[in-house]
């Protein structure tokens, strides 16, 4: 039995489109990922990108779950580096107010302490199973620009400090329970205190999130898409470290893959044309720009191998193609669900793409 599909929306802004445009864009895509059958539908968090509308997962989460009646909305993830964990109980607490059952906080540790980007390790790229994991690339260059450390500057209250990462957690956690009483002094949120929400924890590496994730018994979203190199990384730390919970028994993954599906492959390849240029300049630091008209996409980036792992893990293709490219993903690193971004220039085509998908996956039932 195939896997559940859920989908992760950036709410992309197409050249020659609006902001406006792309948040319309969003409800209308969660409406169609309802009828398709997804299991989820998460929305990212980013800032200072020209070309991506989604800064604000809970309150595109609310219009989402009120434009939709059982689909499962979520966030994919907050930034926990310049947010308090009561803001963020609070917040979906309230989501879960209004639409119980259906809420997924999904949170990552962006914005917080972290140690010093690393340079890549040395692996060049291999094949597991039919599924490609390219070697690493360096994204130093992000972490160093101007425009990273303003981005900082304007997220955060002036000398504040991100705590710890597991602190993070422990009070999301307490305050939920109705537990957290930090110096002794009991702190209520209302609303979010018992609230009937699914935490997860999403994680690009082997690191300390994947870690956590399993030492606390949480469920994890390991990203291949934003990753490709250090996916089984993620998925092993996280399994290794994974201790029973009375949430979760057992290790549960979800991983993530770029997508676009097309009535056969050479459309699909059309459609999906401007996916280098636009990851280009998010891994320069300049921000992602508006995605790119295929019929304005000329040669490639000035640095190719600075996406070359983006593009070349990008599953593009008829249904059938996509769906077998997923299936090897699904059984190397073992996931539980699958997790799939689209990003096309046309808002109609990424429509059209998951639910091709949707009944091809369908139909391997």
């Amino acid at each position: 039995m195939p896997v559940p599909l859920s989908v992760l929306d950036l709410s992309p802004v197409p050249a020659g489109s609006t902001v406006v445009d792309a948040l319309r864009d969003t409800l209308d895509l969660a409406r169609s990922a309802e009828r398709a059958g997804y299991a989820r539908f998460w929305l990212a968090e980013h800032h200072f990108n020209p070309g991506v509308a989604g800064a604000s997962p809970a309150v595109l989460m609310g219009a989402v779950a009120a434009a939709t009646a059982r689909i499962r909305v979520g966030s994919g993830a907050v930034q926990t580096g310049h947010r308090t964990p009561l803001s963020v109980v609070e917040d979906f607490g309230t989501l879960d107010g209004l639409h119980p059952g259906r809420i997924d906080l999904g949170l990552g540790r962006s914005g917080g302490p972290r140690p010093a980007a690393r340079e890549p390790d040395g692996r060049g790229d291999r094949v597991v199973d039919g599924v490609l994991i390219p070697a690493p690339v360096s994204l130093a260059a992000i972490t160093t620009s101007p425009r990273f450390r303003a981005k900082a500057v304007a997220l955060r209250q002036p000398g504040a400090q991100a705590p710890p990462y597991e602190e993070f957690l422990d009070a999301v956690d307490g305050l939920i329970a109705g537990t957290w009483a930090p110096d002794g002094v009991a702190v209520r949120a209302v609303p979010g205190e018992g609230a009937d929400l699914q935490t997860w924890v999403l994680g690009s590496s082997g690191g300390e999130s994947a870690v956590l994730a399993g030492r606390r018994g949480l469920p994890f979203a390991a990203n291949y898409h934003v990753s490709p190199a250090t996916v089984l990384d993620a998925v092993a730390a996280y399994r290794d470290a994974f201790r029973p919970s009375e949430r979760l028994p057992r290790p549960h993954v979800m991983v993530s893959a770029d997508v676009v599906v097309g009535s056969d492959d050479a459309q699909a390849g059309g459609i999906a044309a401007g996916f280098a240029p636009w990851v280009h300049s998010i891994r320069t630091g300049v921000g992602a720009i508006p995605y790119p008209r295929p019929e304005d996409v000329d040669g490639h980036p000035a640095d190719p191998a600075l996406v070359a792992d983006r593009v070349a893990t990008r599953l593009v293709g008829g249904p059938a193609t996509v769906a077998d490219g997923l299936e090897r993903l699904r059984a190397v690193t073992g996931a539980d669900e699958l997790l799939l971004t689209t990003i096309t220039h046309r808002h109609a085509d990424r429509v059209a793409s998951q639910e091709l998908l949707a009944r091809e996956w369908a139909s391997r039932a």
